[in-house]
Parts: structure tokens; C-alpha cells; sequence
């Protein structure tokens, strides 16, 4: 207790200490996959279902995994319903629809097959009008059931500790997915993607029968987590947000001391304009330090060519250390509004 104690007070005195305080901002990241703009009429499909030869070796896995019954014909449904629900959701489609009489069939068991030919996919968008596809290429699930008596300590009605007998039961469902989206136009799969994931389950009870009624339900905790996947998968198309961590110098001179209290509540505005009188101050090691806080305002501002400017003459300048190293971050983030932007603007 006293080592705890002691290393809490270190860590307090050292934050105490820095040169310079963390903030945090949101920041907007270009969606993982990018659409040419003409997709805008799309199709989700199903081709996981197998076909008469995979069928016999995936009975096989059945038996061998102690599979719960249909668990695969019972969910992959809700992939495809969580998927083209999501899609649906987003201004720049103006259909989403899913095409149940595709027919298409996987030669693989529980692996990714290949892709379709463009043959196949130029007929499936014929027969629904599509510009894409969104395909569901690999649906499988493996459950193992476990169960074990462990040996327990029970309170009788007097209070008197007895031995005892708690029974145990679990079920773990592993989900394995695979999808690819294919553009018809350009004939060409933007993506391709596995998508594994797992739903456990676990009860006990006094009997066997108390600890297997604790795990019931099993089939729709797995559709519900089929819905979500096939939910994150419509969303691997949107951009989304990410926290990121900044330092700036608050130690050096009186006023960034007056800047840091300013910055404590916000007023950016005003911790700038005391940065600002400091970035020709005589001392080198202080004008980097604010040129370096200037860049973090430029960042704040959302103008990352000015935050660029400053961060470059911090380092340049008066070889501020943490420069260089934002310099890169802001050039990567720079590069990252500009696929954003043209994600944008195909989504118009």
C-alpha cells in the first residue's frame, strides 16, 4: 500500500514538473474504403451458402465441432440484414437492395473462395440494375460447448459451511465473415475484407440442468452479433472520428505560464496572442517553444498549412525537437483531409 502510495506522488511531482500539457482534439479520418462516385445503385448479396461438394465436408465440421443446430442458415441472414439496413442509411446511394435470387454458391467451407468472375457479376447487376456489389462471401460459425463440476464450499441452513458440487456451462461461437465489393463499371474489387469474431456464453447452477438453462439463447446472441457486423461493414465506407493527443509548452517564461491558465479554459484565442509575442523572444530555446504552441493553435483552427509553417520554423529555426516530429503528423493529416475531401465530393 505504501509502495502504491509513494508512486502516485512521484507521478503526481513529475506532471507537476513537464514543460508541457496534453490536450485532446477529434479529428476527422478519411472512411477506410473509398466508391467511385458512380456507385450509387447497389446490390447486397449472399454467396456463402455452399455448394452440394463443400456441403459434405461442412457436415463433417458439424459433427466434429459439436455445432448447434443450423446456427449458420439461422444467422448469416442478419450479416446481410444488418449490412443493407446500414447502407440504406447512407444519402449517397439511392437504392440499396438486397437480391435474394442470385443463386451464387461458394466452393470453399469455411474459407474465403475466389472472387467472382465479372461474367457473374456483370449478370447479377444486370438482373438488379446495380452499379456494385456488396457480396457476403464467407459465413461460418463454430461452437464448443464446455462443461465442468467444480468442487464448492455451501452454507446449510444453520450456516454451517458444507462441501458441494456447482456445475458448469459455456458455449463459445466463433463467427468467421468475409466480404468483398465489386464495381461493375470498372471491373475491379474495392475491397476485401474477413471480419472474425466471437460470442461466449457461460452459466452454473447447483445442477447440470440449472447450469445449460443459464447458457439458452445462444442462436439470437449470435444474430444479434451478426447484425452488428454486418452493420460495421456498411460503415467501413463512412468517415469517422479519432481522438488525438497534443502536447504544448506551458514552462519557460512568465507568459506562457499566463497562456497555460488561459488555455485551461479554453481561450485559445488569448494563449495565442502571449505565444505570439514570445516567437521572437532572444532566448532560441523559448521562440521554438512558441512557434511550436503557434502550430498547435493553427491545428486547432483546422489550418493545417499554417500549423505546418510554424512547426517547420520551430524546428528549423531553434531546433525544437517535438517540431519534426509534429511536422510529420501534420503532413500525414494533411494528406488524410485530402482523401477525405474527395471521398466527399464522390459522395455528392
Amino acid at each position: 500500500m505504501k509502495t502504491s502510495i509513494y508512486l502516485i506522488a512521484v507521478i503526481l511531482i513529475l506532471s507537476g514538473c513537464s514543460s508541457t500539457n496534453l490536450i485532446t482534439m477529434s479529428v476527422l479520418e478519411p472512411a477506410p474504403v473509398s466508391l467511385p462516385a458512380h456507385m450509387k445503385k447497389i446490390g447486397t448479396v449472399n454467396r456463402s451458402l455452399p455448394t452440394e461438394e463443400s456441403k459434405k465436408m461442412d457436415k463433417l465440421d458439424k459433427i466434429l465441432t459439436l455445432e448447434i443446430s443450423d446456427m449458420d442458415g439461422a444467422c448469416w441472414p442478419k450479416c446481410i440484414e444488418g449490412l443493407t439496413d446500414e447502407l440504406k442509411k447512407n444519402d449517397r446511394f439511392t437504392e440499396v437492395k438486397y437480391l435474394d435470387k442470385a443463386n451464387l454458391k461458394s466452393t470453399a467451407s469455411g474459407t474465403m473462395p475466389s472472387p467472382l468472375s465479372w461474367d457473374e457479376v456483370e449478370k447479377v447487376c444486370k438482373d438488379g440494375n446495380f452499379d456494385g456489389l456488396f457480396v457476403l462471401e464467407l459465413f461460418d460459425t463454430d461452437s464448443k460447448i464446455g462443461y465442468e463440476a467444480r468442487p464448492v464450499t455451501i452454507k446449510g441452513p444453520l450456516g454451517v459451511e458444507v462441501p458441494g458440487i456447482e456445475h458448469h456451462s459455456s458455449i463459445n461461437t466463433e463467427i468467421k465473415t468475409g466480404w468483398r465489393i465489386y464495381d461493375k463499371v470498372n471491373k475491379v474489387i474495392i475491397d476485401e475484407y474477413n471480419m472474425p469474431d466471437r460470442v461466449l456464453s457461460e452459466g452454473k447452477g447447483i445442477n447440470p440442468a440449472a447450469a445449460a438453462q443459464a447458457v439458452t439463447g445462444q442462436k439470437d446472441r449470435v444474430k444479434g452479433r451478426c447484425i452488428e457486423m454486418g452493420k460495421q461493414y456498411a460503415q467501413s465506407i463512412l468517415p469517422y472520428y479519432i481522438t488525438v493527443y497534443r502536447d504544448y509548452y506551458v514552462r519557460g517564461c512568465d507568459n506562457f505560464k499566463i497562456a497555460k491558465r488561459k488555455a485551461q479554459t479554453q481561450n485559445w484565442d488569448g494563449a495565442a496572442e502571449l505565444w505570439k509575442t514570445e516567437t521572437d523572444n532572444p532566448k532560441a530555446k523559448i521562440a521554438g517553444r512558441a512557434c511550436y504552441n503557434m502550430a498547435i493553435k493553427a491545428e486547432i483552427d483546422g489550418d493545417l498549412d499554417g500549423a505546418i509553417k510554424w512547426a517547420c520554423k520551430a524546428y528549423e529555426n531553434y531546433d525544437n525537437k517535438l517540431a519534426i516530429r509534429y511536422v510529420n503528423v501534420l503532413k500525414y493529416r494533411k494528406e488524410q483531409n485530402s482523401r477525405l475531401k474527395n471521398q466527399q465530393e464522390d459522395a455528392q
